[in-house]
C-alpha cells in the first residue's frame, strides 16, 4: 500500500512510502534537509515498522519536540495501524 503523510511542525511537508505487512520501502520526503532525508530513506529501506521506531522515534530537531525522523515514525505507525484494521 502506498501511503502519504502530511507532517506537522517540521521542514519536510510530507512523507511518501510503501508499506507491505510491516515492511517499509520507497521512502521519500517533500522538503526538509535533502541529503539527510535521502540517507535516512536508504538506510531504513526494507526495515520493519518496529525496527524503524526503535532507531528514530522521539528524535528531536531543535526546540520543535519532533523531527522529520520522528514524523516518519508517526507516519509508518499510522499506516500500519490502518492497514491492520482494514
Amino acid at each position: 500500500m502506498d501511503y502519504t503523510y502530511k507532517t506537522k511542525i517540521v521542514c519536510a511537508r510530507s512523507i511518501h512510502f510503501t508499506i507491505n505487512d510491516n515492511v517499509i520501502t520507497n521512502v521519500s520526503f517533500d522538503g526538509g534537509c535533502n541529503g539527510n532525508l535521502k540517507a535516512i530513506s536508504k538506510l531504513i529501506d526494507g526495515m520493519t515498522v518496529e525496527q524503524i521506531e526503535s532507531k528514530l522515534k522521539g528524535n528531536q530537531c531543535g526546540m520543535r519536540g519532533t523531527s522529520c525522523a520522528d514524523q516518519l515514525c508517526l507516519a509508518i505507525r499510522e499506516a500500519y495501524d490502518k492497514q491492520k484494521n482494514a
